[in-house]
């Protein structure tokens, strides 16, 4: 897969003035072969737009918390002049009150930057009721945001609305104010006095500004980032978006601990979606794909390679038609981890040689060979292995972000 890296030359020459290449909305014939575009140096500025800078997906429902202001913190990608919040009740089952959102930068744990906390409105109105199944958008929200800000989003819910839409392994300390009311509006933390590590609610910021577009890291475990120190922004999606800055791309984090590709588990399967969490994200350009491992190592058994290749296939051709590119992530080793056994070995090799050589992809990042141990490649590196031979340490992580960002280009 040598000729195919460059990706990112492809993409930011399509936005550029004058340039007859598609826009992303429209499909994009794959780069198979070729040597590649060089890419520029510095792309040109590009007329402001909406990019997506920081995602959540929704993995299931947690007990709803009444009358309490939930502080999320995130951490943006990608900067701008404004931004605007996704909201979830994706999974409740009662019509969600919102009585008060506010964003504003972080400063440093519930506290905000003084003077930066902004009202966020839904078609100009503080409050919003989001029926069950559906997300919600604010307005767009004046408030210029650096590069890898920390941001501050305050969700108060008056009553109990039933089920909370959320996402379990977040890795970042989020706050919450047990009696909430007036409290989304305070710059200062002290009434945030319990600490949680769940995002609720919030699944998206976009920012409008330059940008070049999003890449969105869609797959599991080894994408939500278990395995890397909590608080650190160290999942691989995160060391991704720093090596990249420089391309003016934002990254989205759409992993899910305990997803798979062909059944549900944690969060609905992968096909199922991929357009709420990756395909009808802002600005998407690139899906780099890293999934599979939890449905070889799961039950019921999963052990049709042709079905994982059907599937693979099938989640490609509905991002071609967005115009979307697709990188598939080679599944990484795992012995030593309780779920191992050899038969299921010989299935993640044989899944492996298809996103390899089948033809699907529009490139391979190849983390297998990157992460698996010369003199085991069945095994991680130790140098990778956080402890338990399936995830992937903060040394790891970076190996990961490496590996795509090879085969993306970019001047990072």
């Amino acid at each position: 897969m040598a000729g195919v890296g460059r990706i990112l030359a492809v993409l930011l020459l399509a936005m550029l003035p004058g340039t007859a290449t598609p826009a992303v909305a429209e499909p994009v014939p794959p780069p198979r072969t070729g040597g590649g575009t060089a890419m520029p140096a510095v792309a040109e500025p590009v007329p402001p737009s909406w990019t997506g800078s920081w995602e959540t997906a929704p993995s299931g429902t947690t007990p709803a918390l009444p009358g309490a202001a939930v502080r999320n913190v995130v951490h943006l990608s990608a900067g701008g002049t404004a931004v605007r919040i996704r909201l979830s009740n994706r999974f409740g089952t009662a019509p969600l009150q919102l009585g008060a959102v506010t964003v504003a930068l972080r400063a440093a744990g519930p506290n905000a930057v003084p003077g930066s906390l902004r009202t966020a409105t839904f078609q100009g109105a503080p409050a919003v009721t989001v029926p069950p199944g559906q997300d919600a958008v604010t307005d767009p929200v004046p408030l210029p945001v650096p590069a890898a800000a920390d941001l501050l989003v305050t969700v108060y819910t008056p009553g109990d609305s039933g089920p909370a839409t959320y996402h379990q392994t977040a890795l970042q300390t989020s706050y919450v104010a047990p009696a909430g009311a007036g409290r989304a509006g305070d710059e200062g933390g002290a009434a945030y006095t319990t600490a949680i590590s769940r995002w609720y609610y919030v699944t998206g910021v976009d920012v409008l500004g330059g940008a070049a577009g999003s890449i969105v890291a869609f797959g599991d475990s080894l994408t939500d980032g278990n395995g890397s120190t909590p608080d650190t922004n160290h999942r691989w999606p995160d060391r991704l978006a720093e090596q990249l800055r420089a391309d003016r791309l934002g990254v989205l984090n759409a992993g899910i601990s305990g997803n798979r590709l062909l059944h549900d588990g944690a969060g609905p399967n992968a096909l199922a979606r991929l357009d709420a969490d990756a395909l009808d994200r802002a600005g998407v350009r690139v899906l780099v794909v890293l999934e599979g491992i939890n449905d070889i190592k799961g039950t019921p058994t999963a052990d049709d390679v042709a079905a994982y290749a059907a599937a693979y296939r099938t989640l490609v051709a509905r991002a071609h038609a967005r115009g979307v590119r697709v990188i598939g992530v080679t599944l990484t080793p795992y012995r030593g981890f309780s779920a191992y056994t050899t038969a299921r070995e010989a299935v993640r090799q044989q899944v492996n040689a298809f996103i390899r050589t089948g033809g699907a992809f529009d490139a391979v990042a190849d983390a297998d060979a990157t992460l698996r141990d010369p003199a085991d490649p069945t095994r991680l590196l130790p140098a990778y292995d956080p402890g338990d031979h399936l995830h992937f340490n903060d040394t790891g992580m970076a190996a990961v972000a490496d590996t795509v960002r090879r085969v993306l280009g970019g001047t990072g």
